[in-house]
């Protein structure tokens, strides 16, 4: 009998089987198009900016990417290719990469569009910045209260 192994990453299994990683593998491949290629690159920016970053499917196929929290998902429409930031509000952008989402006191989305340039720098250095803001939430919870 094979021993079970636990994933270091956490990543869950998705409802109906396979891991949260081939669910968006077969998200961007059934797009078959702009869509896909500006999903699988948003992708592709966000492993680079954090390595152990953690792919989960949630809420009936939205891809999310996590590290000490949500950093941000990755929704498809008709039209755009929505980033939404969990926690967008608290971040800065100074290249003005939000677009979408603006008025929420907690969330802020880049919405992309086709044809649609990525700026991979400054979007590496706010999905950075989204994590190091969830491993700072994090630390402060852990801290112990002074008497």
């Amino acid at each position: 009998m094979k021993k079970a192994t636990m994933k270091k990453s956490g990543a869950n299994e998705a409802k109906g089987g396979g891991s949260p990683s081939r669910h968006i593998d077969a998200r961007i491949k059934e797009l078959a198009d702009w869509r896909g290629d500006t999903l699988a690159r948003i992708r592709s920016v966000i492993k680079q900016a954090v390595p152990d970053v953690v792919e989960e499917w949630k809420w009936r196929g939205v891809p999310v990417w996590e590290h000490d929290g949500i950093i941000c998902t990755g929704e498809t429409y008709k039209a755009v290719v929505k980033m939404t930031f969990a926690k967008g509000a608290a971040l800065d952008d100074p290249t003005d990469l939000f677009n979408s989402s603006l008025e929420g006191n907690t969330r802020r989305a880049i919405d992309f569009h086709q044809g649609d340039k990525i700026d991979e720098k400054a979007l590496k250095a706010l999905v950075r910045e989204a994590a190091a803001l969830n491993v700072s939430a994090r630390a402060a919870r852990k801290k112990p209260k002074s008497a």
